[in-house]
Order: structure tokens, then C-alpha cells, then sequence
């Protein structure tokens, strides 16, 4: 009883003099993921520019992103503040209305593809792709492959806070300061 109590006040103590200096500890940040359509709905209250992860299930590389990019705390509290993020299965079945246009699912080969998904990447399916959209839903720029946490940082951080529109790539990725 004695040693418990000696590691819950070591632990108390502990605590303490972290939180006292300054130093917090970091609560789990995740993604706040909806669908399209959520995307939709939520922009005709308050608009902001939609960020859509897609991706298939048998991708392995996107998992990786799932594990290793979007699940930094910087980049999830980032998304959530400045992005609709959208999950976006490249061969969901379900149909998905936007602007007066059905987007199906087209049987192809042993797997098929979402049309709304070949439409955003420009019908270069390839995995996973990242899509930025300004507020409108008009087109930014789709990113495929694979990003590392450090690289997307620098990405969402330059399509997130409008320095695409007046600042050149370069400019902006030689004078970026990472928050990782």
C-alpha cells in the first residue's frame, strides 16, 4: 500500500512540475473525417476549403499516410481548423450528388471505380491522391502518392493559408518553418 501510494504521489509531483514549467502534454489529435456529401452540408453553414484523402482500401501506401502523416498532431489540428477533410473510397458504390450530377460506381476490370473519384483526379487513379478545393469546391490541385509528414505540412500549410495565390513553391518551401 505504501509503495502505491509513494507512485501516485511520485506521479502527482510529476504532473506538477511538468505542467508547471510550461510543459503540456499532448492530447491525441485526430482527423475529423466526413463524407462528401457532410462536406457539402457543412459549407452551405460555413465555408471553408475541403481536403479529400483518396483512397482504396487494399492501398497500402495509404494506410501508411493514415498512420504516419495524418495522425501528427500538428497536421490533424491543422486540417480540422482550416479544411473540410473528406475520406473519399475510390470504389464506394454509392452514388454522390454534387452540382446537378450523379457520380456512380463503374464496374471496370476485378475492381471498378468511383466516377466522382476518377473526376477529381483528372482519371489518373492513383493511390492515394490527396485533392485540395477552395471554398467553392472548384479545383486546386490533386497531389498523388505517398507524403511524409514533413513534406505535407509544408503542402496543406500552402494551399491551407492562400500563399498559393501570391507565393511561388519555391519561395514558400525555402523559407518554411515546420511545427513537427
Amino acid at each position: 500500500m505504501k509503495k502505491m501510494k509513494l507512485i501516485f504521489n511520485t506521479s502527482l509531483l510529476t504532473l506538477f512540475l511538468l505542467t508547471s514549467t510550461g510543459f503540456t502534454i499532448d492530447e491525441k489529435v485526430e482527423v475529423n473525417w466526413i463524407s462528401f456529401e457532410e462536406a457539402i452540408e457543412k459549407s452551405k453553414v460555413e465555408k471553408k476549403k475541403i481536403f479529400i484523402d483518396v483512397y482504396t482500401d487494399w492501398c497500402g501506401w495509404c494506410k501508411v499516410m493514415d498512420k504516419n502523416t495524418f495522425n501528427q498532431p500538428v497536421i490533424a489540428k491543422y486540417l480540422n481548423d482550416n479544411f473540410y477533410a473528406v475520406k473519399l473510397d475510390a470504389e464506394q458504390e454509392a452514388n454522390i450528388t454534387f452540382r446537378d450530377q450523379t457520380f456512380k460506381f463503374v464496374p471496370s476490370g476485378r475492381r471498378g471505380y468511383h466516377e466522382l473519384a476518377a473526376a477529381l483526379l483528372n482519371n489518373k487513379m492513383s493511390y492515394p491522391t490527396v485533392v485540395f478545393l477552395d471554398e467553392n469546391f472548384n479545383m486546386i490541385q490533386p497531389l498523388p502518392g505517398y507524403q511524409k509528414p514533413d513534406r505535407f505540412e509544408m503542402i496543406v500549410k500552402y494551399f491551407g493559408s492562400d500563399e498559393y495565390k501570391n507565393t511561388k513553391w519555391p519561395d514558400w518551401e525555402a523559407n518554411f518553418e515546420s511545427s513537427l
